[in-house]
């Protein structure tokens, strides 16, 4: 892969990804950063345990492999990222965390696996500081419908006429769980992915890309920002978040938008349509 084409290094990460019995629902290769890419793999044994543990765990259900032109790889650490989003559950599904952390290694090689230093103890109540928001935030919920179905077409409706300035890179359904998970790809100028996450230096850490939305039975939701950045670039200080201090409010802007929600002429409040 010296040719030094990004396209060419997430084929490549594709097939090793599909022979290691993956199936790859969706590449990501943010417009404003060159030379880096995201393959989006899901895995049946890990989808039937995120169904299983059911709620906010369906965030679980992508696991993110970033690729550069170089042909190096990173990804999504399971160990670190199920203990945040199984919480009290993950003790029991532990064994299964670490068959897939296994199949990954052997599919992609070691790898530099994305997560931080946190203590297990710390990753089932992650938050990055005192008062912001954890995994369960009531500010996640954007929108309620009358039934998962509804809740499903309506963000899939929305992502595929550009709502919020997004587009779609993949969805996960688990019907029978009434959970659906979508990456969003946010392209609008300074704040689209491949502008933010250069402003905070994290593009090394791209498989933390794409962010969610999320539905769960009849609601659709999204993590917030402040918790959603940090648990997935765990290395920036302060000083690098204060880069992006607006970004969660716009996180939620362009979220709400994708859910079906507009904002009201009349100051900032939020309806759904």
């Amino acid at each position: 892969m010296a040719s030094g084409n990004v396209q060419a290094a997430a084929t490549a990460v594709e097939s090793r990804l599909k022979s290691g019995g993956f199936k790859v629902v969706g590449k990501y290769f943010p417009k404003t950063l060159a030379g880096y890419g995201v393959v989006v793999a899901t895995d049946d044994a890990m989808l039937d345990e995120v169904g299983a543990v059911g709620g906010n765990a369906i965030l679980g259900a992508a696991i993110r492999v970033g690729v550069k032109a170089d042909g190096s790889v990173t990804y999504t650490n399971p160990d670190y990222w199920y203990r945040a989003y199984f919480r009290k559950a993950f003790t029991k599904k532990e064994d299964a965390v670490k068959a897939l952390q296994a199949r990954l290694q052997s599919a992609l090689g070691a790898g530099k696996e994305l997560g931080g230093d946190e203590s297990a103890g710390s990753l089932s109540n992650y938050r990055y500081m005192i008062g912001m928001e954890r995994l369960d935030s009531y500010k996640n919920k954007l929108a309620e419908y009358g039934s998962f179905a509804e809740a499903v077409k309506t963000v899939r409706e929305n992502l595929a006429k550009g709502a919020g300035k997004t587009s779609k890179i993949y969805e996960i359904v688990l019907p029978n769980r009434k959970l659906a998970v979508f990456g969003v790809a946010m392209n609008d100028g300074e704040n689209s992915d491949g502008d933010w996450i250069k402003k905070i230096d994290m593009q090394n850490s791209i498989a933390g890309l794409p962010y969610e939305i999320y539905v769960v039975d009849k609601d659709v939701e999204s993590p917030h920002g402040r918790f959603r950045i940090a648990l997935a670039f765990p290395d920036v200080g302060m000083g690098q978040f204060m880069r992006i201090s607006s970004l969660p409010n716009t996180i939620l802007d362009t979220m709400s938008a994708v859910a079906g929600v507009e904002k009201k002429s009349s100051g900032d409040a939020w309806q759904q349509q």
